[in-house]
């Protein structure tokens, strides 16, 4: 026998409120107070009312509402012109259209466990994608606690209890470094900014291909960059002038490369003549570069799939399991091999 749908009356009986207030609630009317409206929301999804037909029509009929949510950044600064988001957004919006879903980006910028909270029971989104943890990485772990219907993309950290996605950043700076010492570099600079947990992963497979190769990581070769062009440029900028020796850079995304080639041309520095560099993400405008730009691919389409499907296909621990991506070393012009 199949079950029966709920009803507007009752929802509104489970709620304890009137079926005009349950209706006000469910389209998002400024009469009802947040905290009525997150709690008829909560019931709506766990009784599986079908309140998005009650939501203002879309012009197609979208079969579901994905949120992209970028938190407060700590290290990368995910900004909506970053060629990285472009990338993410495209690899999401691709693999929604294939699903006739709809994708919004939020203007909330969440910093805590309440703002995490706040932005997954103030919408109507079948499912939230987090673009990194940024400091958030306990709070995402109480958040998971009651809620299922969100995904991170970001790295697999310890005792996560939360599901991300993201590409296998260790093995991607370790091939990344490994290229450039089997090149005969051996002063290799990792530039960009080690707190975020991504970038601190890349990190860790740049000192493992060192250790592993007998050379010294030394503690001067790392430099700290913001990920945007000027910061990157005038971190490389400044090392020229101090005299540090170096012959190669592994950058900690492709922005952040862009900005170490601009600072090395302008001091005459030939690349890859003098010094090699390494991206990573692959962003499109890499392959443009001059010299067009070595780099770590990240794919994103399959991210944006695997994503979608995290939240509107598995269920279980299926859906709570984090995955790693493979990443591919693209070789261009600024190794010289």
């Amino acid at each position: 026998m199949s079950k029966k749908p709920t009803r507007l009356e009752d929802l509104a009986q489970r709620a304890g409120v009137s079926v005009s207030t349950a209706s006000r609630a469910l389209n998002d009317s400024p009469s009802v107070n947040m905290r009525t409206k997150q709690a008829i929301w909560k019931l709506a999804r766990e009784l599986d009312y079908p309140f998005r037909r009650h939501m203002p029509a879309g012009p197609i009929g979208a079969k579901a509402t994905i949120s992209i949510v970028v938190p407060r950044p700590q290290g990368r600064d995910t900004r909506l012109s970053d060629p990285f988001f472009f990338e993410l957004l495209t690899g999401v919006g691709d693999a929604a259209r294939e699903r006739e879903c709809d994708v919004h980006i939020s203007h909330v910028a969440p910093a805590s466990y309440d703002d995490l909270h706040m932005a997954m029971t103030t919408h109507r989104a079948d499912g939230v994608i987090f673009v990194g943890q940024s400091n958030l990485h306990g709070a995402f772990n109480r958040l998971a606690e009651t809620e299922k219907r969100f995904v991170v993309w970001g790295a697999e950290l310890p005792e996560q209890r939360y599901c991300s996605v993201g590409s296998d950043n260790v093995t991607g700076g370790r091939r990344a470094t490994q290229h450039l010492i089997r090149l005969g570099r051996e002063k290799i600079v990792f530039l960009g900014q080690s707190d975020a947990p991504e970038v601190m992963q890349r990190f860790r497979g740049y000192r493992d291909a060192l250790l592993a190769a007998g050379l010294q990581a030394d503690d001067d070769l790392v430099i700290p960059s913001h990920f945007d062009i000027e910061s990157a440029e005038a971190s490389v900028e400044a090392l020229i002038k101090n005299g540090v020796p170096f012959d190669g850079i592994i950058a900690a995304s492709d922005v952040v490369a862009f900005g170490a080639l601009r600072a090395l041309q302008l001091a005459g520095v030939s690349v890859p003549g003098d010094v090699s560099v390494v991206g990573y993400d692959n962003v499109s405008f890499s392959r443009y570069s001059r010299p067009a730009l070595t780099t770590v691919d990240q794919d994103m389409v399959a991210a944006g799939r695997l994503m979608l499907s995290k939240l509107l296909d598995f269920r279980g621990p299926q859906a709570r399991r984090s995955e790693r991506l493979a990443t591919d070393l693209i070789i261009r012009e600024s190794c010289g091999g």
